[in-house]
């Protein structure tokens, strides 16, 4: 098959029943003893005294069951919230440290894709794999070019084992679907969407070409770094790309020898991530430690490139949209988020629904960006499904295990590491600087709120968006011009108008404080500010509004000392005051 496809390989399995029964007795029965012997272990009371020897059991069984329950291995083995350590230790050694096949097989495999023997197109070869995960292994070798490289050969009979557990999944799926109740998630699609990307993950010339993609995404990100590929010696089963003598991010005794920083590095995994997710809508979806490199230079080297999906931009924008109004508990606009984003289906009602957001994410956030984490939302967010008509889209399911599995990583590296706290500068900082149309509206849409202008919403914004390392005041302050001079910016210039003109000079007062916290940036030139006063006077909506705010400013000021002057001092307004002689007894 060229591409995943339920319904051909639903006809094909059609009447295998003996392949179908033996599979499933494979992976029924050894986890049936497994969840035996730890509840024998309970009520013998030895489950401390027993813990390795049933770590041990478990990755066994995983491995034996193969690539498919290889990968779940793998996502449990980034969780050190969720995963005892001795089974987190051995869970790590499904990422790159899986039994080898023969070199038989895998040299027969080069000759039958690349159509010459392995001594004919390597200069070297080393027999011994330096690597073996759950598709593939990996073999060093240099070309007759004197390119060190490393050549990526994938397991023999890939295609069969994958596709009958996608089956019989797809299968248990449906059944869940269908019988219990309070299952409201299209699993079957969310189970496609992951058996797309497997199929995609098995073609290597497919990862060669997301490997090249997403290396032009990143030129401008010194810290990401993507060898290349050799595609002269590259086939749908064998990979050969450049050599990359790095540390794995979670060797943090060798990544500390080598003088890295390790939690730095995980910063710029995260800050790449959040570009994939939200700039480019082009996303790594497997981020496991075997394939995240700490390079001796200091660059974080990206490996794998075989599961990589896509954001649309209505998707990207929404979770924007929903990060800025849940950190900033807008809880009736994260409902409507939550239909965009197709969690929830047009038409549905809300009432209800805004409530338990309040709730569960008020409790979810405490008191601060900082105290947020992807698990804590993740697992309020399953709660809260149980109880409304919730749906999890398949391409969220995605995006969460992206996510989920870098915060693994990150709580490996710094157990109090928040990757909300390091992204939300980043949210911030697009929100000030990017033009897109719905992001303008969403930054109109956080800072007024009935008329009134949020000025503490603003500050924020702009405090947690010079962290962000592309804060760039001066460029946050000419897209802001342009956009409130622009057609699109009429309603803003109108409100602020009024903020800045009305009341007791509340405007100029926290125009002043707004100011002062500019000034705290270091970064801040107020020289800087020459273009935009030069806008304001050279643009006719500039000159307009800048004439419409000195008259209305000027007015105010008029009518104060009309006031003063006119009025005597005794018809001015008093506070009232009352003496307690005058009380009623």
């Amino acid at each position: 098959m060229k591409s995943y496809d339920p319904d051909v390989i639903s006809r094909f399995y059609e009447g295998k029943y003996w392949s179908i029964i033996r599979r499933c007795l494979q992976i029924v029965l050894p986890f049936v003893y497994f969840f035996l012997q730890i509840q024998w272990d309970r009520w013998s009371g030895k489950v401390e005294v027993n813990q390795r020897e049933r770590a041990v059991s478990l990755r066994e069984i995983l491995t034996r069951l193969g690539p498919t329950y290889i990968k779940v291995g793998q996502a449990l083995s980034t969780r050190p919230d969720l995963v005892p350590p001795l089974y987190l230790e051995e869970l790590t050694q499904l990422q790159d440290r899986l039994p080898p096949f023969s070199n038989e097989k895998a040299f027969e495999l080069i000759r039958m894709g690349l159509g010459r023997s392995h001594q004919q197109i390597y200069a070297e070869f080393d027999e011994v794999p330096v690597a073996a995960a759950s598709l593939g292994q990996v073999y060093k070798a240099r070309l007759k070019t004197g390119e060190q490289v490393a050549v990526k050969v994938q397991r023999p009979n890939l295609e069969g084992m994958v596709t009958l557990d996608l089956y019989i999944q797809r299968a248990v799926l449906g059944w869940v679907e269908r019988n219990i109740a309070f299952v409201k998630s299209d699993l079957q699609l969310i189970l496609d969407e992951f058996g797309r990307k497997l199929f995609e993950e098995m073609d290597y010339v497919q990862e060669g070409k997301s490997s090249e993609r997403f290396a032009a995404l990143f030129t401008g990100l010194q810290e990401i770094y993507v060898p290349k590929i050799y595609w002269d010696y590259t086939c749908k089963q064998v990979l050969t790309m450049e050599w990359i003598d790095g540390i794995k991010l979670t060797n943090l005794q060798e990544v500390e020898t080598a003088g890295l920083n390790g939690r730095k590095l995980i910063e710029v995994g995260v800050q790449c991530s959040l570009r994939q997710l939200l700039e480019h809508g082009f996303f790594h979806a497997d981020p496991h430690p075997g394939n995240l490199m700490a390079m001796r230079d200091g660059r974080l080297a990206y490996l794998d490139f075989g599961m990589m999906s896509e954001v649309q931009p209505d998707q990207r924008y929404g979770l924007i949209d929903a990060i800025v109004h849940m950190v900033n508990r807008d809880f009736e606009a994260l409902a409507h988020d939550y239909v965009r984003l197709g969690f929830l289906k047009p038409g549905d009602d809300l009432t209800p629904i805004v409530p338990v957001l309040t709730q569960v994410f008020g409790e979810a956030l405490g008191s601060s960006v900082a105290e947020l984490n992807f698990k804590s939302i993740t697992d309020k967010m399953s709660g809260m499904m149980f109880d409304l008509p919730f749906r999890v889209p398949a391409y969220y399911a995605l995006i969460i295990r992206s996510l989920v599995t870098l915060e693994g990583i990150a709580i490996s590296i710094d157990p109090d590491f928040k990757v909300l706290e390091v992204a939300y500068p980043y949210i911030a900082n697009r929100l000030l600087t990017d033009e897109a149309p719905q992001l303008r509206r969403s930054l109109t849409d956080l800072l007024f709120k009935d008329g009134s202008f949020r000025w503490n919403r603003l500050e924020n914004l702009v405090r947690n968006a010079r962290d962000s390392r592309d804060y760039n005041f001066n460029q946050a302050l000419d897209k802001a011009a342009d956009f409130l001079l622009s057609e699109r910016g009429q309603t803003i210039r109108e409100k602020l108008l009024v903020e800045l003109t009305s009341g007791k000079g509340e405007g100029t007062k926290n125009l002043g404080r707004f100011w002062n916290i500019l000034r705290e940036d270091p970064r801040f030139d107020a020289s800087r500010l020459l273009p935009v006063l030069s806008k304001l006077v050279l643009k006719p909506e500039g000159r307009d509004l800048s004439r419409r705010l000195a008259g209305r400013l000027l007015e105010r000021e008029l009518a104060r000392l009309i006031r003063r002057t006119l009025l005597p001092e005794a018809e001015l307004p008093r506070p009232a005051r009352t003496a307690v002689g005058s009380l009623p007894i």
